[in-house]
């Protein structure tokens, strides 16, 4: 028997939901069509988020509770219309991932059950020049919102005397997410080591508050800024994602403004909607001027401390220090039995 479907005009598509009425979001009994149906009401934000970048998705056809399948790759069958761009990962292999260039895009693929989508910081024109500084904070153990809140405060406070402008939004989760326009100059590389520069800066300012530790056994109870979100192949949900937790929580873009007194909890498939409605995308200006990260770059060549380890499933970098757990580092000058 065929399954049971409706289909969704989007921008002129025709965009068909399977199954429907299936439950993906169990706490508050969300479904599929809800789902997709999301995604079509805040397409102009997603979109503004997604258009044009390599972007993999976070599926789950079965529901939340299911586990994931983490899909780089466009599925073999698809619309000729879904557009396609080749990305390189670190191993040197490739793949054709998603560009997405329209909403009937976004619509089509929360269809395949993807809820969270995570674009690349850069453009399908150029895949190896970001046009986006990710700034992710991390609340460790013994730390939550009110500490990510604090540290993005901090944050905003490095970008003003930079004169810079972030753009915040809630991680979905118990983080915050903030992104900034950069001037398409310079490479993964580069943009990582300016990623390192802000984190230390604001773990200088704040060290009560904050870490860069890469350690998860030297982190402690502290806000965790993740500067390896702007290394090649790493991503992070995009504004407006569903993140898959059974209460269908948003990853929302707020303002400063809102920061201030924000409650992440208030933000799902069901509340953005219409605040969307209401407020149309608070980010709409995000894509109207782009920052230069030349002071960040002198301030990273400036610290003798260099580079900071890359994620452990990455090659050997050039100037990386040792990739080894501290609490498993021998001391300096001990050999091995081997040796």
């Amino acid at each position: 028997m065929a399954s049971p479907f409706i289909e969704l005009n989007v921008g002129g598509r025709t965009v068909k939901v399977t199954n429907p009425d299936k439950v993906y979001f169990p706490d508050i009994g969300a479904t599929k069509r809800e789902l997709v149906e999301y995604y079509v009401s805040v397409g102009e934000g997603a979109l503004r988020a997604l258009r044009d970048r390599p972007t993999y998705l976070k599926r789950h056809p079965d529901g939340v509770l299911t586990e994931a399948i983490y899909q780089k790759r466009v599925p073999p069958r698809h619309p000729d219309w879904l557009q396609t761009v080749t990305v390189r990962f670190p191993s040197g292999r490739s793949a054709d991932a998603l560009r997405v260039t329209e909403v009937a895009a976004i619509a089509y693929c929360a269809n395949l059950g993807t809820i969270d989508f995570h674009p690349w910081p850069t453009r399908a024109d150029d895949v190896e020049r970001p046009d986006e500084l990710r700034i992710d904070l991390d609340p460790q153990p013994g730390t939550g919102f009110e500490d990510a809140r604090a540290t993005a405060f901090a944050v905003r406070e490095v970008l003003d005397e930079l004169g810079m402008r972030g753009f915040p939004k809630t991680s979905g989760t118990r983080g915050i997410h903030i992104n900034v326009r950069i001037e398409r100059h310079w490479s993964f590389t580069e943009v990582r080591q300016s990623a390192i520069a802000l984190a230390r800066e604001v773990e200088r300012r704040r060290p009560d508050l904050t870490t860069t530790a890469w350690w998860k056994e030297e982190r402690g109870e502290k806000v965790f800024i993740d500067y390896n979100q702007n290394a090649r192949d790493r991503t992070i949900a995009s504004a407006y994602s569903v993140r898959a937790r059974p209460h269908a929580p948003v990853s929302t873009p707020v303002t400063w403004e809102e920061l201030a007194q924000v409650d992440p909890r208030d933000f799902d498939i069901r509340t953005v909607p219409p605040r969307f409605a209401e407020l149309g995308d608070v980010h709409a200006e995000i894509d109207d001027r782009a920052f230069s990260i030349e002071p960040l770059l002198e301030w990273y060549a400036k610290d003798e401390r260099g580079d900071m380890p890359y994620p452990p499933n990455y090659p050997k970098m050039p100037g990386e220090p040792k990739r080894v757990q501290p609490s498993k580092a021998r001391p300096e000058g001990e050999q091995s039995e081997a040796g």
